[in-house]
């Protein structure tokens, strides 16, 4: 049989590719700590296109409302990406207003009632001294090697110290990579949206010069998916979570409850987390308000819960679920394998990737019956 040079390019790659699988199979931990060390060097331009992608949804909305023509081209996009930079910035300066000075009342409002508590333990430690006569029997009937135990207590404080140390050294150091690539990924983030044209551009041109054509196209053709369902998953979270914290505010503060604008800033920001997030911030919510009165904390619980059924079954499925188009059963489970997996930031990542991933294969899935012309009535419900 005659091979073409195509034939015999595809046969070596196949080969190549094999022998390839089989050696990182046969050295796995080897494999994972060169992962680790590319993702590394990544990290910055990984961070860098995350933050892009994200700014990007708010600067896309302003770009359009600016004005057009050939004397303002060379200035929207500069303009635009400064108005997202302080439209965010603004946010997030608004919201530590808000939370910094409600938390310095709790803690004062803790503070203040210490005393008390304190008064409370010497009454209850005073009811005990009808008790103390038989500890001092017991004590006494206890025998105890003073010289081991505190020669053992000098050993754990060493021990102690020493981990202290080395790990506040480890801390630091983190603390520096993650602010120095935070940095780097913020500046290369800039130049990514202000020539994202361009770089899309190069990307098809790569794309379509690599691969065959047909594949090129459905490469293109996902991308385009995972941008939509993406971008409209991150504005109908916002969105939503904008509607549950405001909800909050109002109705705490027609019950006269205390700290309505902390406690709905806070649930606003924690329902960024979709399904777990808003419950975070009930904890939150009740805690604080338990240190004024614990009955209006049972208060804020059940209203908690009353608001939640109403958001989850009127405001999500209209704001956020018919922009994905995931069901709810795997929103569920994206946000627990994605929460095991990569914590906070997987449950952000993983229901925008299974919409993906459920769009995908539901095509597929109508492809294949249309293929094999199987009537509909054998597939519908009953």
């Amino acid at each position: 049989m005659d091979w073409n040079r195509d034939q015999i390019k595809q046969r070596l790659l196949v080969v190549c590719g094999g022998v390839a699988f089989f050696c990182a199979l046969q050295d796995l931990p080897a494999v994972a700590g060169a992962l680790r060390w590319v993702l590394g060097i990544l990290s910055p331009f990984l961070a860098g296109g995350a933050i892009a992608f994200i700014l990007n949804v708010p600067m896309r909305a302003v770009e359009t409302c600016l004005p057009k023509g050939k004397r303002w081209k060379p200035f929207r996009r500069p303009l635009a990406l400064i108005l997202t930079l302080a439209a965010v910035s603004g946010v997030v300066t608004l919201a530590a207003c808000v939370i910094s000075p409600g938390v310095g009342d709790a803690v004062r409002s803790i503070t203040g009632q210490l005393p008390a508590a304190i008064q409370r333990v010497q009454e209850q430690l005073a009811a005990l001294e009808t008790w103390l006569p038989q500890l001092e029997t017991l004590a006494a009937d206890l025998q105890f090697d003073w010289k081991a135990l505190s020669e053992k207590a000098v050993s754990l404080v060493r021990d102690w110290g020493g981990g202290l140390v080395s790990s506040g050294g480890v801390l630091m150091a983190g603390v520096v990579s993650g602010v120095s690539t935070f940095v780097i990924g913020l500046i290369f983030s800039f130049y990514v949206l202000m020539q994202k044209e361009r770089l899309a551009r190069q990307g098809r041109q790569v794309l379509y010069a690599l691969l065959p054509e047909s594949w090129a196209d459905k490469t293109l053709e996902v991308l385009r998916l995972s941008n939509r369902t993406f971008s409209s998953f991150l504005s109908g979270q916002c969105v939503e979570a904008v509607i549950l914290g405001t909800l909050f505010v109002v109705a705490m503060t027609i019950f006269r409850m205390p700290y309505a604008l902390l406690v709905g800033v806070l649930i606003a920001l924690t329902a960024l987390i979709p399904v777990v997030g808003a419950f975070i911030g009930c904890v939150v919510g009740a805690l604080l308000i338990a240190v004024m009165n614990p009955w209006q904390a049972v208060g804020f619980v059940v209203l908690f819960l009353v608001l939640q059924q109403i958001e989850g079954n009127l405001i999500y499925p209209h704001v956020v679920g018919g922009s994905v188009g995931l069901p709810s059963i795997w929103v569920l489970a994206a946000v627990t394998l994605g929460g095991k997996l990569m914590g906070i930031a997987g449950m952000l990542f993983f229901i925008p990737l299974c919409s993906v991933l459920y769009a995908l294969f539901r095509d597929f899935v109508k492809d294949r019956l249309r293929a094999r012309s199987i009537p509909a009535k054998k597939w519908r419900d009953p």
